[in-house]
């Protein structure tokens, strides 16, 4: 593969996008695509389906939720947190956290490694 070119999933260098639009909803389910991914971190879309959600969990990193579409309760330690379109929530690292989309949802979530 030529440097530059993208590992399949992943974007394209040096082109503008709306990332809402680059990953669609499913019936019942939650849709993920990596846009990027390397040693410092990953950068992954979602799309989650009314009511889904990811269960609770802890991450060794740093993890930042951008809501693009629509809106969702984060739970971070016990606390629910409810976000937005155009909001970001920072979830620490080792605090258990999870997530439910109220209605269809979008998110970005960068997790940066320390």
């Amino acid at each position: 593969m030529a440097e530059g070119t993208p590992h399949a999933g992943e974007m394209a260098p040096a082109q503008a996008v709306r990332l809402r639009d680059l990953v669609d909803y499913s019936l019942g389910s939650v849709v993920s695509r990596t846009l990027a991914k390397s040693p410092a971190g990953t950068l992954t879309l979602f799309a989650f389906d009314d009511g889904q959600g990811l269960s609770e969990h802890s991450a060794p990193f740093d993890a930042y939720v951008t809501v693009l579409e629509g809106a969702v309760d984060l739970v971070i330690g016990g606390q629910t947190v409810p976000a937005s379109e155009g909001e970001t929530v920072r979830m620490p690292a080792n605090v258990p956290h999870g997530l439910t989309a109220r209605g269809r949802f979008k998110m970005l979530l960068t997790m940066i490694r320390g």
